[in-house]
Order: C-alpha cells, then sequence, then structure tokens
C-alpha cells in the first residue's frame, strides 16, 4: 500500500475513533442492570389474551406497574413454582413498592390449564399474581413466536401423561408498558428487585 495513503487511511481512522468516543461521552450513562438490557427490541411489545376470570388483557391494562411475563404451566415440577416463588420473593423485598409489580403466568399448556386450575394455581403464591391464557392453539403459537418463547409437548411414560420443555427467562417490563429487561432462571430475587427499583425510579 502506498505510505501516503496508510498514513490518510491511519489518520481517517482516528478522527472516526475521536468522533465516536466524543459522541459516546455526550450520552447519559445507561443504567447497570442485573439482567439483559434489551431496551428498544421490535418484539413483544404486547399481548392480547385473557386472565383466569376470563377478562380481555393487553400491557395497557398494566401501565404504571413494573410487569413481568412468565410462559409456563402448573404441572411444571420445578421450574415454574420456583420462579413464581422467587417472583413472589421480590415483591416481598420491594415493601411498600411491591403492590408496583405485576406478575403475569401465561400458560403454555391449555389442554390442563383451566382457568379455575390458573386461579387456583396462582392464589398458592399470591393473589395479585394473575394467570393468563391464549384463546386458541394457534393463537398461542403466534403469541409464542412474538415472545421468542420455545415450547414443546414431551409424551411421557403412560398414556396421557406429558410434560413441557419451554424457554425459563422471564420479561420484565417498565412502567410505560415498553419491554426493557430479560431476567434468566436462576436469577436472585435481590437482584430482579434491584432492577425493578431502577425501573420503578425511571431508568
Amino acid at each position: 500500500m502506498d505510505r501516503r495513503l496508510a498514513i490518510k487511511n491511519l489518520a481517517a481512522g482516528a478522527l472516526l475513533v475521536s468522533a465516536w468516543a466524543l459522541l459516546t461521552a455526550c450520552q447519559p450513562d445507561r443504567p447497570k442492570f442485573h439482567g439483559i438490557d434489551i431496551t428498544g427490541v421490535d418484539y413483544a411489545r404486547d399481548l392480547r389474551v385473557r386472565d383466569f376470570n376470563g377478562q380481555p388483557r393487553t400491557l395497557a391494562d398494566f401501565r404504571g406497574k413494573v410487569v413481568v411475563i412468565f410462559f409456563g404451566y402448573t404441572q411444571c415440577p420445578d421450574v415454574c413454582p420456583t420462579t413464581m416463588g422467587e417472583m413472589l420473593r421480590v415483591k416481598q423485598l420491594l415493601g411498600a413498592d411491591g403492590d408496583k409489580l405485576q406478575v403475569l403466568f401465561l400458560s403454555l399448556d391449555p389442554e390442563r390449564d383451566t382457568p379455575e386450575v390458573l386461579k387456583a394455581y396462582m392464589g398458592s403464591f399470591d393473589p395479585g399474581f394473575l394467570g393468563l391464557y391464549a384463546g386458541s392453539a394457534d393463537e398461542l403459537a403466534a403469541l409464542a413466536k412474538d415472545f421468542k418463547v420455545f415450547y414443546k409437548k414431551v409424551e411421557g411414560s403412560t398414556p396421557g401423561s406429558y410434560t413441557m420443555d419451554h424457554t425459563a427467562s422471564s420479561y420484565i417490563y417498565d412502567p410505560q408498558g415498553r419491554l426493557r429487561l430479560v431476567s434468566r432462571y436462576g436469577t436472585r430475587p435481590e437482584d430482579v428487585a434491584a432492577d425493578v427499583r431502577q425501573l420503578l425510579g425511571g431508568a
């Protein structure tokens, strides 16, 4: 490569780096979360389902609260009850702000998770937690696709028995209804509560 051209390229590169650094320095610091920050993604922006009372629900119903959405099923032996128990702990850790957290459990098992079953299941954790269900198998599939949630029915050892393999992460929305975080299964309730506090504070 020509020496003068190489020097010009290096100089141009240095200018670009300097300009990027200057622009970055002018931007406010992004909040530091324990969960995965996915602010601005173009999926999982809303849902149209029913709660266990048969009432139609969208994210707009919970404006002003931090919303946590988890996809699961009531006969899940471990991940789902553990997650709901941890969400209860998060609510407790928030103290007076606990009522500003809305936990939504969206069933991936319409065959067994009737509204009555969902209501009893959620009530065993917290009466404020809502169980939700899609109107049909096709609607559930479309919803799971929009949220990038994997689920699959796995036949059991006896006729009619089965489990569900599924994504175990939770989606967290800020009080304006914007998807902000993905919380991995197993994240400490203290860390989730810290993230919720930041979102309630306007982060």
